[in-house]
């Protein structure tokens, strides 16, 4: 037996303090479940918020902002500054829910790694391979 999917993620709901649009980084805390950070390379950080997962977990989840959290997969992502392809991603210290090429790698911080390259020191949308580390 094999399985398709027309979408490139695994994704789980999560109750977030607000409604975020999809490539947002999101991490565990606020007021509910999940919110976004001006940590730079927050440990608490989960995941990038899914277009349309392939596989959704937790999908009865219920609160007034829910939101499908890519955990794993191929998803578009919020990045600020030059980001080259291939390189590993961590939460964004100056932009609340984009990720930043990472400058030091330390298990836990890791959002995955650059599919695409970003070369303006500006935010943009790039797609990564979520893989948390």
């Amino acid at each position: 037996t094999s399985s398709q999917a027309k979408y490139a993620d695994l994704g789980e709901n999560y109750v977030a303090d607000e409604q975020y649009e999809p490539g947002t980084v999101l991490c565990i805390g606020g007021e509910h479940e999940v919110t976004v950070t001006d940590e730079a390379g927050s440990y608490k950080v989960v995941g990038v918020v899914s277009t349309n997962p392939a596989y959704l977990m937790n999908s009865e989840c219920e609160g007034e902002h829910v939101v499908s959290v890519a955990l794993r997969g191929r998803v578009p992502c919020k990045v600020t500054g030059k980001v080259e392809k291939g390189a590993l991603l961590v939460t964004s210290g100056d932009v609340k829910g984009h990720a930043m090429q990472a400058l030091q790698v330390e298990a836990g911080r890791i959002i995955g790694k650059a599919i695409q390259a970003h070369d303006s020191n500006d935010e943009g949308v790039i797609e990564i391979l979520v893989n948390m580390m």
